[in-house]
């Protein structure tokens, strides 16, 4: 048993590290091109290497759910938009710190969608998470920022998304469910620069469309790369090791985010801001805890 965790610990360890690369690029990347743009560049090549996989194992689906199926697929998008935007506007630490609120919201959402069983305990570390979210918001009385706004629903639309994936999960192939997400992730962005250059509607809020060129290649094709590297690390972590430790475990992008930052930019998070991560760690741990 024990080897078994160790495994599944060094498997999210190695998803953990590629996260937060992945994030590097996505940041890299924002200095050029729009957020759009940059959703579209991960999507693609994601549908191209779980499109390849067809060939030798075509999918296995009994069918159903199609209106979550798309609700999945839509919402993961819309999460994904918002925390790439983030990163491209904030602090790598604070919007993948925003990110990782994912499982504290989704045990909220299982606890009234889904009848799970919430303990006092697990009531308290979500209180916990969620006063870490204040302490990185650092909120003006009432309003709050654009990106406070978005860092809060890249993580409810991750937690919605997460939620869905484990009803899907008996009607559809994995890859299915993750093909539909990245076919959105594909697919809405272009239709969105469309209306946006026919019509305004988003007024360049995500950043100007341009044409990748030189670095942004590599950017692109690194990004890609660790984006599936982290897929693929993260599967095998939960196929060794159980669900509550193996997401305790991977809190740690978070530490190699802030590491990253310092590293690239010279970016620290303040004292607020740091106290607020280590309390939105802290809250993740203790509702892993209640999966053990």
């Amino acid at each position: 048993m024990n080897s078994k965790i160790n495994e599944g610990v060094l498997w999210m360890l190695a998803a953990s590290f590629c996260f937060a690369l992945m994030g590097v690029f996505v940041k890299l990347l924002s200095s050029s091109l729009g957020v759009l743009e940059i959703t579209f560049f991960r999507n693609i090549f994601g549908v191209v290497i779980i499109g390849a996989t067809l060939f030798n194992a075509p999918l296995k689906n009994r069918g159903g759910k199609i209106g979550l199926l798309y609700f999945r697929a839509i919402v993961g998008f819309l999460a994904l938009l918002a925390w790439f935007y983030n990163i491209a506007h904030i602090p790598l630490a604070d919007a993948m710190t925003f990110s990782r609120t994912a499982p504290i919201f989704t045990a909220v959402i299982a606890f009234f969608a889904l009848n799970e069983k919430l303990s006092p305990k697990g009531w308290a570390a979500i209180f916990v998470g969620f006063v870490g979210v204040v302490f990185i918001m650092k909120p003006n009385g009432l309003s709050l920022k654009i990106t406070d706004m978005m860092g809060l629903f890249s993580g409810i639309g991750a937690a919605l998304a997460y939620t869905s994936v484990r009803e899907l999960k008996k009607y559809y192939d994995t890859r299915t469910i993750v093909l539909f997400f990245m076919g959105a992730g594909t697919v809405c962005p272009v239709l969105m620069v469309l209306a946006d250059s026919a019509m305004g509607i988003f007024g360049g809020f995500f950043g100007e469309v341009s044409v990748p060129v030189g670095v942004d290649w590599l950017y692109i094709t690194c990004m890609g790369a660790f984006a599936t590297a982290a897929q693929i690390f993260m599967t095998r972590a939960y196929g060794a090791a159980k669900a509550g430790i193996v997401s305790a475990v991977s809190y740690v992008d978070i530490v190699f985010a802030v590491v990253f930052s310092a590293a690239l930019w010279r970016v620290f998070p303040d004292l607020l801001g740091l106290f607020g991560i280590i309390l939105v760690i802290l809250g993740g741990l203790l509702v892993a805890k209640e999966k053990v």
